[in-house]
C-alpha cells in the first residue's frame, strides 16, 4: 500500500513539474536563460580544446627539437667518420641525418601550423567570451524590464479595485488610530506610575 501512495506522489509530482517546465518555456527571460547555459557549457567544453591545443603544440615543439639535435649531432658525427676515413660509418651517419633532419622539418611545420591555430582559436575564444557577457548583461535588461512589468501590474491589480483599496486604507487608519491612542494610554500609566511612586517614597522619608 505505501509503495501505491509513494508512486502516485511521485506521478503527482512528475505531471506538476512538467507543467512548470511548460509555464517556463513561455517566458522569454527563461529561455535566454537555458540558451546561456548552453553556450557556458559550450565555452568551458571549447576552453578544454584550446587547453588540449595547448599541450599539442608543447609536444610538437620537444619533438622537433629532439629531432633536430639528433640530426645536428648525426651530421657532427658523419664530419669526424669522414675526417678518420671510416667513409662507411660516415655515410650510415649521413643517411641517419637526413632522416631526423626530414622528421624535424616536418615537424617544425606541423608545430607552425598548431601556433597558427592556437592564435586563431584564442581569437575567436575571446570575442565568444564577449559575446556571452552581451548576453548577460542583455538577460540583465529583461529581468529588469520584466520585474518593473510585474510590479506596475501588481500595483494596477490593487489600485483598479479602488472599493476594496479603500476599505483597506481605512482599516490601516483605524489600525494606526488605536495604536495611537494605546500609546498615549501607556505614556499616561506610565507618568502617573512614576508620580505615585515619587509620592510614596516622600512619605516614607518624612514619616
Amino acid at each position: 500500500m505505501e509503495n501505491i501512495f509513494t508512486r502516485i506522489k511521485q506521478a503527482v509530482a512528475a505531471d506538476f513539474h512538467e507543467i512548470l517546465d511548460k509555464k517556463e518555456e513561455k517566458n522569454p527571460t527563461v529561455q535566454l536563460s537555458q540558451y546561456i547555459r548552453q553556450c557556458e557549457q559550450q565555452a568551458k567544453k571549447i576552453r578544454e580544446l584550446i587547453e588540449k591545443q595547448y599541450q599539442l603544440k608543447h609536444d610538437f615543439t620537444k619533438e622537433y627539437h629532439a629531432a633536430q639535435a639528433m640530426a645536428d649531432k648525426r651530421e657532427r658525427q658523419a664530419k669526424l667518420a669522414q675526417e678518420q676515413g671510416e667513409t662507411e660509418l660516415a655515410e650510415q651517419a649521413q643517411d641517419e641525418r637526413e632522416q631526423y633532419q626530414e622528421r624535424a622539418d616536418r615537424i617544425k611545420a606541423m608545430k607552425e601550423k598548431a601556433d597558427s591555430d592556437l592564435q586563431e582559436l584564442e581569437k575567436k575564444y575571446v570575442q565568444m567570451k564577449h559575446k556571452l557577457k552581451d548576453l548577460y548583461v542583455k538577460k540583465m535588461e529583461f529581468s529588469e524590464r520584466e520585474n518593473v512589468a510585474k510590479a506596475h501590474r501588481g500595483m494596477n491589480e490593487i489600485l483598479k479595485n479602488k472599493p476594496e483599496f479603500e476599505f483597506a486604507s481605512n482599516k490601516f487608519n483605524d489600525l494606526e488610530g488605536y495604536i495611537d491612542r494605546l500609546e498615549r494610554k501607556v505614556d499616561a500609566d506610565y507618568r502617573k506610575m512614576t508620580l505615585d511612586a515619587k509620592l510614596a517614597d516622600l512619605e516614607r522619608k518624612s514619616s
